[in-house]
C-alpha cells in the first residue's frame, strides 16, 4: 500500500497547528454543558421569580391602595368625598356612623351645586339624610358646593378647602372608599398644608361595592383597581414634581 510522504513545508505547517487530543475534547464539551446548565437554571429562576411576583401582585396589590389612619377619639369634622352613586352612599353612611359614635362633631358633604337638570342638590341631599338618619343627625350636616369643572381628587380638595377654613376646624377626617384612601390621604394632606396650614388630616375608608379585595374575580373591581393604581402611580411621580 503506498504511503503518503509530507514535504518539509507541510511538516512545518502541521507542527504549528494546535494538537487536540481526545481528553481535551471531552473537557471542552463538559465545560459547554456546564454553561448551558447554568443558563437554563438562571432562566428557570427568573421565570419562577416572575411568577411569584405576579402572584403577590394579584393577591396583595389591593392592599397597596389602602392606607387608613388611626382616628383620634374625637375630630372636629368629617369630609365625605364625591364618588359614584354606590360609592357615595357607603361614604355618607360611614361618615354618619362616625357622627353617631361621637368621633366627629359634624359632617361636610362635598357635592356639585346643581344636578344635570339645573336643580340644586343640597336641599335634595338634606331631605334624604333627614329621612334615612333623622333630624338629630341631619342638623350636623354641612354642605360644600363645588363647581362643575371639579373632576379629580386634587381639584375637589382645592375646592373644598375654603369651606373647611370657614368651619375653623383643627382637624378633620376624609371619608372615602377604602381603595381610595392612600391617594386621597396624600393629596388632601398636601393641599391642606397649603390652604389650611396647621389643620390635621386623617383618612377613613369604607368598603365600596365597586371594589372587592379579590378584585381579579370581578370585571368592575378589576377596572376600579387598574384605574386607581394608575392614578396612584401618577400622584406619586408627577405629583411630587408639582410640589
Amino acid at each position: 500500500m503506498p504511503q503518503l510522504h509530507l514535504g518539509s513545508g507541510a511538516r512545518k505547517m502541521a507542527a504549528g497547528l494546535p494538537r487536540i487530543d481526545g481528553g481535551a475534547s471531552v473537557t471542552i464539551m463538559q465545560q459547554e454543558s456546564v454553561r448551558n446548565t447554568r443558563r437554563t437554571g438562571s432562566m428557570r429562576l427568573a421565570i419562577f421569580l416572575a411568577l411569584v411576583f405576579a402572584f403577590l401582585l394579584i393577591f396583595h396589590s389591593g392592599n397597596l391602595l389602602v392606607k387608613e389612619d388611626a382616628l383620634p377619639p374625637r375630630a372636629d369634622g368629617a369630609v365625605v368625598l364625591q364618588g359614584s352613586i354606590p360609592g357615595e352612599n357607603v361614604r355618607v353612611h360611614g361618615a354618619i356612623e362616625l357622627l353617631q359614635r361621637g368621633q366627629v362633631s359634624a359632617v361636610m358633604l362635598s357635592l356639585p351645586r346643581e344636578s344635570y337638570w339645573g336643580e340644586p342638590i343640597a336641599p335634595v341631599a338634606l331631605r334624604y339624610i333627614e329621612k334615612k338618619y333623622g333630624k338629630e343627625f341631619s342638623s350636623h350636616i354641612v354642605f360644600c358646593e363645588t363647581p362643575p369643572q371639579v373632576n379629580s381628587t386634587r381639584q375637589e380638595a382645592e375646592a373644598v378647602s375654603p369651606c373647611i377654613g370657614d368651619q375653623h376646624w383643627k382637624d378633620f377626617v376624609v371619608v372615602t372608599s377604602d381603595y381610595h384612601t392612600r391617594r386621597a390621604g396624600r393629596i388632601w394632606r398636601t393641599i391642606t398644608a397649603v390652604r389650611n396650614p396647621g389643620i390635621k388630616v386623617y383618612t377613613h375608608g369604607v368598603e365600596d361595592p365597586e371594589f372587592q379585595q379579590s378584585w381579579w374575580r370581578s370585571r368592575l373591581s378589576a377596572k376600579t383597581w387598574f384605574m386607581e393604581f394608575t392614578k396612584l402611580v401618577w400622584a406619586e411621580t408627577a405629583g411630587r414634581l408639582e410640589r
